[in-house]
């Protein structure tokens, strides 16, 4: 039979014994409006994420000393850059005792073997030549020195070392101006060390100090002339070796034909021809004329123009010579 229609709901099953009943949710609590208690804790705050700090600003540059790297350098910057060049070259050279040697010690001997090894069989009298030879040995000492350009050109041509002062922002012309001053700065150690030797062995100036200066002076002018020639050699050459043997090869026709050991008179006409016009000649007469006396004037014109003959080609070629080596 079904259930009748109408009658008391069904009751629940009672729950099993020892199983407690589930609770009902009861009312939330009320807010609580008073202090709160003693012992309470304060909520947790979550921690703010840390902010990188503010860079610092850059430093501000400091004004350069070196300029920037221009086609044309002033002419106080360009002496400024020859003078510290130069001062590298001379502190190469004083470290350097085979080139101080080279510029004193071999003129030195050369002296001592002309005068007293040739100069009974070319003069009757050593006191008379050795007045005419000494001039002639000075002229030779520039000869020598100037040598020394090239190779030192090369050499440093050679290691890098013009690479790097070509990245340099400097003068273009102070590598080479640098150079030359400072051999010649060697040339006249050299010149003043010949000249003490002279006095030592018994050379005596017969005119007075202006002269001598003058002769020294005259010197000077060509050991520069001819330093741009080896200069020239120097960058035209490949290797120190080869720019040392050309150069001692160039200079021994301008030694020996000339009047720089023996008179013209000795020699063979055609070789009395080319020492006539020979510069090393010209000079040797100017140097001898200015310390011992004589007629000045031919001698010193004919060895200027000789001076300014070389440094109108050769220095123009040396510069193009090592805008095009480096």
């Amino acid at each position: 039979m079904g259930a009748p229609v109408g009658g008391p709901p069904p009751r629940r099953p009672a729950m099993p014994p020892g199983r407690p009943a589930p609770s009902r949710p009861g009312p939330p609590p009320p807010p609580r409006t008073g202090p709160p208690p003693a012992n309470a804790q304060p909520p947790r705050r979550r921690p703010e994420p840390r902010r990188a700090a503010p860079e610092p600003p850059p430093p501000p540059e400091k004004p350069s000393r070196m300029r920037a790297v221009s086609g044309r350098v002033g002419p106080r910057a360009a002496l400024r850059h020859t003078g510290a060049i130069a001062r590298r070259n001379l502190l190469q050279v004083v470290h350097d005792r085979g080139a101080i040697l080279d510029a004193t010690l071999m003129p030195m001997i050369f002296t001592l073997i002309f005068v007293y090894v040739f100069g009974g069989a070319i003069a009757d009298d050593q006191g008379d030549y050795k007045q005419y030879l000494l001039p002639g040995i000075m002229v030779q000492t520039v000869s020598f020195a100037s040598r020394l350009t090239g190779v030192t050109l090369n050499v440093d041509a050679s290691r890098g070392v013009m690479d790097r002062l070509r990245a340099l922002p400097i003068a273009r012309s102070a590598v080479l101006s640098a150079r030359i001053s400072a051999d010649m700065c060697r040339m006249l150690l050299g010149q003043l060390v010949m000249f003490v030797f002279a006095l030592i062995i018994g050379f005596r100036v017969q005119t007075d100090v202006l002269s001598a200066l003058a002769a020294i002076g005259v010197l000077l002018a060509y050991g520069f002339a001819l330093c741009w020639i080896s200069a020239f050699i120097g960058l035209a050459l490949k290797s120190p070796e080869t720019v040392q043997s050309v150069g001692f090869i160039w200079t021994i026709p301008l030694q020996f034909g000339s009047s720089m050991f023996v008179p013209l008179e000795t020699m063979p006409g055609w070789l009395r021809a080319f020492a006539q016009v020979n510069p090393t000649t010209l000079v040797t007469d100017a140097c001898r004329n200015l310390l011992l006396g004589g007629p000045v004037a031919p001698s010193a014109l004919g060895a200027f123009l000789w001076i300014g003959g070389i440094l109108l080609v050769f220095a123009p070629l040396s510069v193009w010579k090592y805008r095009r080596y480096t």
